[in-house]
Parts: C-alpha cells; sequence; structure tokens
C-alpha cells in the first residue's frame, strides 16, 4: 500500500549523482530546477553543495522557486540554493526520506546513491513514479524489470517535465 498524503503543493524530487555527475547531467538538473519552479512545484533533492543537487537548486532559485534539501549529515555543505534543509545526519539512510517526501521522483543521471533511490521509489509502500533521464540502457532496462508501470523515460528536462505534468493529471 502506497503511502498518500494530500498537500496544497506538488514537491518533485530531482535525484542524480554527486561527485561523479557529469557537465551534461548538472545542466539538465539545473533546466529541470528552473522548470519545477516556473511550474510553482516545490523542488526536493539531496540539498548537498555538489553535482545534481547542486544544480537542481540553482536552476529552481533562479526562477524564484521554493526548495527543500533532504541533508545526509551534520558537516555536509549544503547547496546555497536550499530554501528549507532538513538535516538528518542518516547519512544514505535519508535516501528513503526523499523519496516518501516527494510526489514524483526524476532521475537526472545514474551512480548508486541514485539508484538506491529509484530502487526506494519502486518498494510498494512507496509506489512513486520514476522519471529516467540521462540513464544509460543498462539501467532504463533493469528498472523497467521491477515495476514497469511507474517507471518512465524522458528524453530531455523539458520531456521530464511534460511527463509530471501527465502522471500528476495536471
Amino acid at each position: 500500500m502506497a503511502i498518500r498524503m494530500k498537500r496544497k503543493y506538488k514537491v518533485i524530487g530531482v535525484m542524480g549523482p554527486s561527485d561523479t555527475a557529469t557537465v551534461k547531467e548538472m545542466r539538465c538538473a539545473r533546466q529541470l530546477g528552473r522548470l519545477i519552479a516556473e511550474h510553482g512545484w516545490v523542488l526536493l533533492t539531496g540539498g548537498v553543495k555538489a553535482g545534481v543537487m547542486d544544480a537542481a537548486n540553482r536552476g529552481a532559485k533562479e526562477a524564484g522557486g521554493l526548495t527543500i534539501g533532504i541533508i545526509p549529515r551534520l558537516e555536509s555543505k549544503i547547496a546555497s540554493g536550499v530554501d528549507i534543509p532538513i538535516i538528518t545526519d542518516l547519512g544514505s539512510a535519508r535516501n528513503n526520506m526523499n523519496v516518501l517526501s516527494c510526489d514524483i521522483v526524476i532521475a537526472c543521471g545514474m551512480s548508486a546513491g541514485t539508484g538506491s533511490e529509484v530502487c526506494l521509489a519502486l518498494q510498494p509502500r512507496a509506489s512513486k513514479h520514476v522519471i529516467l533521464l540521462n540513464a544509460g540502457a543498462t539501467a532504463k532496462d533493469f528498472f523497467r524489470s521491477l515495476r514497469p508501470e511507474l517507471v518512465h523515460v524522458a528524453s530531455s528536462p523539458t520531456n521530464a517535465v511534460a511527463l509530471v505534468k501527465k502522471l500528476l493529471r495536471i
């Protein structure tokens, strides 16, 4: 059974690599953050000042958006664009909070941490839609094999946002 909370704002999670993020992944994440803010949605990331998290927050702030960062450690450097930092001191265990706190997960790129977030989103108790952007063929095939009805593939940040709108029935 999926956990659903009725809330005023739509919260869109953008997950992705931190230190190993590519220039393309960071460019896409920044555009995603901007588009999420332009649609009036709240951006949720892991909140750290690195890679996809940092880029998505910068994009959202450029468009005047509201951002939440689920911070893994007390000593973590928080992305400058995070409005509401939630400092967990849980390390990677905070990934479950990331997933459960958003309406839809967009994975921008792939790493071990991002993969764990996608898997957590696909768990029956969460059952969150996941949009894969910049994921390789192996990752796409693997995640689709787990929960094909919840895994979607986007070709660009604009396409990812169009999928969000369709999935949220907006």
